[in-house]
Formats: C-alpha cells, sequence, structure tokens
C-alpha cells in the first residue's frame, strides 16, 4: 500500500478490495465513538491491518486534524517510540523535554485518530507511552492491531476472527473466504474455472484466514484448485490433533507460509531468509549488497513479487511481517542470521560513510532523501552496532535533519558503553554537543564540547577541535555571552583553517560569529563574515549551511536597512530549509519574511505570513510565541532586541502602507522538496545600497534578533486586529507545503 500523505494524514491506498468485513468495519467505528483506545486482536494474517487502514480511510472526515498511521513492526526498541509518533505526525520539537510530553501537548487539543500498527512486540512500551498521551487529549483516539491487548483502563477490545467458512460436506460459494479465494483468482487467472468443492475445502483447511487463503491462490500459477487441496490436507495431516483452537489457527498460518516455502526454489528460499534482514523497504541494490555471494544471486526478487513473498511498489520492496519472521527463523536455522545482521551493518556503514564525505557539497538533497527513506533500516543497523563508527558517521542525520532525539538516544548509549579515549569516541562526543544544543541544553553541550575539544587538541585533530570549539561558540551565543562567542567562534574557524580537509563546521562557524557581530549591531562586520561564508558554500555547491548563513544575513541585511536584500535573503534561507527538509528552519524563515513585510509597512503580508509560520511552529510543540531560546538567543542587558524598536514604536501608530516590489532574482527556479518553486540564487548576493533593495520603515541599529511578538504587534498596528485576525486565521489554515509553494510569488498572500 502507497502512503499518501497529506495535511489530513498519512493513510496508504490500497491496492486490492477488502472482501467482507462489513459488520467488524462498524464495530470498530462504534467503540472509536465510545473510547479513546481500541485495540483489534487476533492471529497473525487476520487482517487486522487491512481492517485498520480500512477503518482509518473511512473516518478520514470524522477528525479534522487528520488520520494518521504509524507503522511498528520495524521498530525494536521502545524507547523510540514516541519518536516514530511524532515523526508521522510532522512533530519535530527538539527541546530536551521527554517525548511523552512533547506528544501529550501537542495532542492534547487535536481531534484526530492515531493508528498504532502491529504493536505485539511493543506492548508495554505502548501502553506507557498512551497512557501518558491519551489522559490529555479528550478528543484524540487512537485504533492499535496487536496479539494482544495493551492493558490499559478504558481500552475496548475487539477480536478479528477469520473470515467465514463453508459447513463441511457445502460448497456455500457466498462465505467470505470462498468469494476472498475466487475474486483473488480471476484476478490472477481471469479466464480460471474453479471447482467449488475444492475451494470449499481449500477455504477450510486454513481456517478463512485472508493471508494463509491469498498465499494459496498464488500457487493457482502452477497447481490447480484440487492439486492445492490435496497438498494441504497431507500437511495438515501432520498437525497434532487438528485441533481449531486459537492455537490451531496458529498453526495454520505458519502451516500456509510453510508450504508457499516448500514451493520455492532453494535459491529463493535462501534469497527470502537472507531478506529478512531489512526493515521496511529496501531496492535491487540492497539487495544484492547484502544478500548475494557465490552461493545466491539476487535476481530472484522478482520470483518472490510473483509468489507474494515481496511487496514491491516502483523499485522498492518489503515484506508482510508474517513472511519476514518466517524468513528469520529459517536464516536461524541456516546459522546465517549473525553473518547476514553483519553484513546489513556494513552495508548502511558504507553508504553512511559515502553520504558523510559527500554532505559538504553538491549532494546534500540526494543523501538528504537517503537517509529519511532508509531511516528503520539505519535504525536497525544501528541496533546491531556497538562502536562509535555507524552513529557517527551518521552525524548529518542527528544535527542536520532534525532527528535530534534519536541521535541523543544511540549517542548517549555508546558514550556510556566506550569510556577509553579515542578518535571515535571524541567524534562521539563533538556530535552529541551539536545534538544537545539543538535540543536546547546547553549544559550538556558545553560539557560534551570542553571534553571534545581537549581530547581533539591532545589527539591533534584540529577539524574535531574546530567542532567542539563551534559547538561552544553556539552555546555562549544561545545564553548570551557575545564576546564568548566571538572567540570561541573565531578560534573555530583558525582550526578548521587548520585541519587536513575542508570541513563543513567552518561555514557554519562563520554563521556564529555573524550573528554575534549582529546582536551587538555591528551589522557591517556581520554582512562582511557572511558574503565570505556565502561564497565557500556556493563554491561547493553546498546548501544546508549556505541557508544559515542567508537567514543570518536576512537579519543583518534588515539591521542596516536594507529590505528588500533582506527579504531576497529570507526567500533564499526558506528554500533550502524546505528543500532539505527542516522544518523548524523553515518555520524560523518564513517568521523571518514576516518581519521584512513589517519592515516594508506590508501588514496584510506579514499577517499571513505570521498565521503559515505558527502553523510551522505547532509542529515542534513549542511555546506559541515564536521560536525557543535554543533558536534565538535571549535580549541583552540594554534590553535592545530589534530593529523594529525605534522608527516603528515612535511612531505611535499604523505606517503608511509600501507597494511591494518583487526583490531582484538571480539564477534559475529550483524545485522544493514538495514540488513547490522559490527563487533561489545561485550568483553572487545582490550588493549592498542597491536603491531598489530599500523600502517601508528603515530599522535602526539597536540591535539584531528579531521578537515574533513584536512583528505581530507590528503586523496588527499597520492593518488592525480585525483584518489582522483574518489573515492571520487564513494563513494559519494552510498546509505548510502550499504556503511555501506561494512563497516562490512574492504578492502569493496579496489576494488574501
Amino acid at each position: 500500500m502507497a502512503e499518501t500523505r497529506t495535511r489530513r494524514g498519512n493513510v496508504p491506498a490500497e491496492t486490492s478490495s477488502l472482501v467482507g468485513r462489513r459488520e467488524e468495519l462498524d464495530e470498530i467505528a462504534v467503540l472509536i465513538g465510545r473510547s479513546p483506545l481500541v485495540t483489534l486482536t487476533g492471529v497473525a494474517g487476520v487482517g487486522k491491518t487491512r481492517l485498520a487502514i480500512r477503518t482509518a480511510d473511512r473516518l478520514r472526515d470524522s477528525f479534522a486534524d487528520g488520520v494518521w498511521v504509524v507503522e511498528l513492526s520495524a521498530e525494536q526498541n521502545g524507547d523510540l517510540i514516541g519518536h516514530d509518533i511524532a515523526e508521522v505526525l510532522g512533530l519535530r520539537e527538539q527541546s530536551a523535554r521527554p517525548q511523552s510530553e512533547v506528544l501529550a501537548d501537542f495532542i492534547a487539543d487535536k481531534r484526530l485518530l492515531l493508528v498504532l500498527d502491529t504493536c505485539d512486540h511493543l506492548v508495554d512500551a505502548c501502553a506507557a507511552l498512551l497512557r501518558r498521551v491519551l489522559s490529555e487529549a479528550p478528543h484524540a483516539r487512537v485504533l492499535a492491531t496487536s496479539r494482544q491487548p495493551l492493558g490499559l483502563p478504558g481500552e475496548r477490545v475487539l477480536p478479528i476472527e477469520p473470515l467465514a467458512v463453508p459447513e463441511p460436506g457445502t460448497t456455500a460459494a457466498g462465505t467470505d473466504a470462498v468469494r476472498l479465494f475466487t475474486e483473488r483468482a480471476h484476478a490472477l487467472v481471469p479466464d480460471l474455472i474453479l471447482d467449488p468443492v475444492a475451494v470449499a475445502q481449500v477455504c477450510r483447511l486454513l481456517d478463512g484466514i485472508p493471508l494463509a487463503v491469498e498465499l494459496a491462490v498464488r500457487r493457482l500459477r502452477a497447481l490447480s484448485v484440487q492439486q492445492i487441496a490435496e497438498r494441504l490436507d497431507d500437511r495438515f495431516a501432520l498437525l497434532v490433533g487438528g485441533s481449531r483452537t486459537p492455537l490451531g489457527r496458529h498453526q495454520t498460518m505458519r502451516t500456509a507460509v510453510g508450504w508457499s516455502h516448500e514451493l520455492c526454489t532453494a535459491e529463493e528460499r535462501l534469497l527470502w531468509a537472507r531478506l529478512s534482514v531489512f526493515a521496511g523497504w529496501f531496492d535491487a541494490d540492497d539487495a544484492r549488497a547484502v544478500c548475494a555471494d557465490e552461493r545466491l544471486s539476487w535476481l530472484p526478487l522478482l520470483r518472490l513479487v510473483d509468489k507474494s513473498i515481496l511487496i514491491a511498489e516502483g523499485s522498492r520492496y518489503r515484506m508482510l511481517d508474517t513472511i519476514r519472521d518466517y524468513g528469520r527463523e529459517w536464516l536461524r536455522r541456516l546459522g546465517e542470521e549473525k553473518a547476514l545482521v553483519r553484513r546489513h551493518r556494513d552495508h548502511y556503514l558504507a553508504q553512511a560513510r559515502r553520504a558523510e564525505a559527500e554532505w559538504y557539497g553538491p549532494h546534500q538533497l540526494r543523501w538528504a532523501d537517503w537517509a529519511h527513506r532508509e531511516l528503520p533500516n539505519l535504525k536497525v543497523a544501528l541496533d546491531h552496532d556497538d562502536g562509535f563508527d555507524l552513529v557517527t558517521a551518521l552525524w548529518f542525520v542527528w544535527c542536520c535533519l532534525g532527528q535530534v532525539r534519536q541521535g541523543r538516544y544511540y549517542l548517549d548509549r555508546v558514550l556510556r558503553r566506550h569510556k577509553r579515549p579515542s578518535p571515535a569516541r571524541t567524534k562521539a562526543l563533538w556530535t552529541y554537543a551539536w545534538a544537545a544544543l539543538s535540543a536546547g541544553d546547553t549544559a550538556a553541550a558545553r560539557d560534551r564540547a570542553a571534553e571534545a575539544y581537549e581530547a581533539a587538541m591532545a589527539a591533534g585533530d584540529f577539524a574535531a577541535a574546530g567542532c567542539a570549539r563551534q559547538n561552544a561558540a553556539a552555546a555562549a551565543l544561545v545564553c548570551g555571552d557575545l564576546d564568548g562567542a566571538e572567540r570561541l567562534a573565531a578560534e573555530a574557524a583558525e582550526l578548521f583553517g587548520r585541519a587536513v580537509s575542508a570541513h563543513i563546521g567552518l561555514p557554519l562557524a562563520e554563521v556564529t560569529l555573524a550573528m554575534a557581530f549582529g546582536a551587538r549591531g555591528e551589522f557591517d562586520r556581520a554582512v562582511e563574515v557572511l558574503t565570505r561564508q556565502w561564497a565557500r558554500c556556493a563554491e561547493r555547491g553546498e546548501l544546508w549551511a549556505r541557508s544559515h548563513g542567508d537567514h543570518a544575513r536576512s537579519l543583518a541585511e534588515l539591521g542596516r536597512g536594507e529590505v528588500g536584500i533582506a527579504e531576497v535573503y529570507a526567500r533564499a534561507a526558506l528554500d533550502g530549509k524546505w528543500r532539505l527538509g527542516d522544518a523548524m528552519g523553515s518555520a524560523m524563515a518564513m517568521d523571518q519574511l514576516a518581519a521584512t513585510a513589517v519592515a516594508r509597512g506590508d501588514g496584510r503580508r506579514a499577517a499571513c505570513l505570521l498565521g503559515a509560520g505558527r502553523r510551522m511552529w505547532t509542529v515542534f510543540g513549542l511555546p506559541r510565541s515564536g521560536a525557543p531560546e535554543s533558536v534565538t538567543p535571549p535580549a541583552r542587558g540594554d534590553g535592545h532586541l530589534s530593529p523594529y524598536e525605534g522608527p516603528v514604536a515612535s511612531r505611535g501608530g499604523p505606517l503608511p502602507s509600501h507597494e511591494l516590489s518583487p526583490p531582484p532574482r538571480r539564477g534559475p527556479v529550483l524545485p522544493s522538496r514538495e514540488g513547490s518553486h522559490l527563487s533561489h540564487e545561485v550568483s553572487p548576493p545582490p550588493r549592498e545600497g542597491s536603491p531598489s533593495s530599500r523600502g517601508g520603515p528603515v530599522p535602526s541599529r539597536q540591535g539584531f534578533l528579531i521578537s515574533r511578538e513584536l512583528t505581530e504587534s507590528r503586523a496588527r498596528a499597520l492593518v488592525g486586529d480585525t483584518v489582522y485576525e483574518r489573515l492571520f486565521a487564513q494563513g494559519l489554515a494552510m498546509d505548510p507545503g502550499a504556503a511555501v509553494a506561494r512563497i516562490r510569488d512574492t504578492r502569493g498572500f496579496d489576494h488574501l
């Protein structure tokens, strides 16, 4: 099933019809209306997931905040369930708060349905998380699938039984199991003539378990229905007593899967077993790298698709949980599990190292997409990696792509296990410091950065020492220590200059240095540093650090009164951050665009942008007042926080509207992460002092940082409360992707 993600949810599109189950669907809907938690239980293959997905699809319009499906089959760590849910919801808070608290705050006022699929192996962890989340969310509902109840008060449990089968001695063509067999058979072989007696016998032997029936149907390309019935009868004769208790149904499912296994060739069975080490999706290159050797080719992949062992979607493949579990058991019997787990880990380590090596260059978008796509397999590989190699090679995932919580979890685990000094441990320390800073944990960031710096200098590793100093500089900036930030950032830049090879930490240190200058009102010095930083990133085709520089440059230009240039850089920052999937950076850039609109005197546009920005900020579970302290340094002691405090405040009332002239555009229009297009500069930035760059009230040079609250109050003053609230609400109602798409047109919000 292909996932279709919209602002209303991510319910997968079903690729085949659901036969029967009308009564169950109606009952589930009723239970969801009465209880915050409904759990579907039953044996493997009985159709719990299909029922949950169909229910989610039917109830889309009943939940204003969407219906969201979270697949937990690939998650082996109960501590990370909250992150899995947050990822699906688009909740990217990077604070140090417990994930359960973040989720509870975010969901508290939401009307949404959360589908947690395959909780079997994480029952206790799911129960603990839902106990916290649901206690504060009166309008939220959870539909879970599991082989056992979660055991929470108020939980309504609905056991899902197999499909009805014909009574012995009858054909009962109208029973759901027979209907399923017949429908799938005709889809596979349209002109096939079926023996109703044999079909009824097959359905009875398989207990009406949907997955078992569908696997049997796939044999019709090689066997008649009568032959399938005879062979199944022979296999079930070996089962003790022929019981039809739930345990017997479990045996039925295993027997059906086992029979499919026997009908595969030896090569196909071996590939099935080896592919079971993958979590979620993989492609042919992954299969070849992990599974192929002198004994086995990866070529049987498509034959496993034909036999319903693999599900294909484009060039990607995956296994159903029941199929994967059987393959993993077979892999253990073959004595290959440890070797294949190691090959899986080594494959993703090799890719991670290549991604790391190419991150500071023109391939960032490709590797960002790779990281988001392969995260389930990366987590499995990390669970089987006891050292530093993989977790530190993925530093850009933790620090640049918003996976801060998971990064801190894995880094903390490995740092606790390995205390002996080493270059790998030093790298883990500065990576942890960076992740901690992103989470707003400045104390931990400073401690780890100091430890990393000492170890790096002792080893003569100037790049690692530079990273540690840059982390310390950013922590100082966050805490308002501008002198310390300037000194440490300059020291970091000097260390990177002594390093063996270029490192992305250098342009980041330059951003920190510029921010320190700007926070003092030294805007010209900030622009000088950022001009070098922009050229350095452009030369390498780098986007991530450049987008940070673009945002800082927008602030500095606004401080100098260059409003048009400030808007160009804010738009460029939004472009880069959105394309890389940096949701927090996108929210900050949206707020900065609103600030430039206020500086132009365009309160209408500012109100819409502020509403769109507020919508983005909500995915972090952060205070609605705007950016957290972990992102924006606090006010200086002199109280100077915003360049608007001078001329705007002195007017004593609304400023006159100014016609919004488009800022200068350079370079091609590039695609954004979700198909929108933004103008992104690829040539040198606009020169300072351009007449067309100025407009609206000129900011003062009293400070650098722009408070969201002050931007909101100035926008209100420009248009009045009634108009502001209307336009803000329209911006707030927009999907973030749609809002970003409209930024490509400087008048994209003007008609509202």
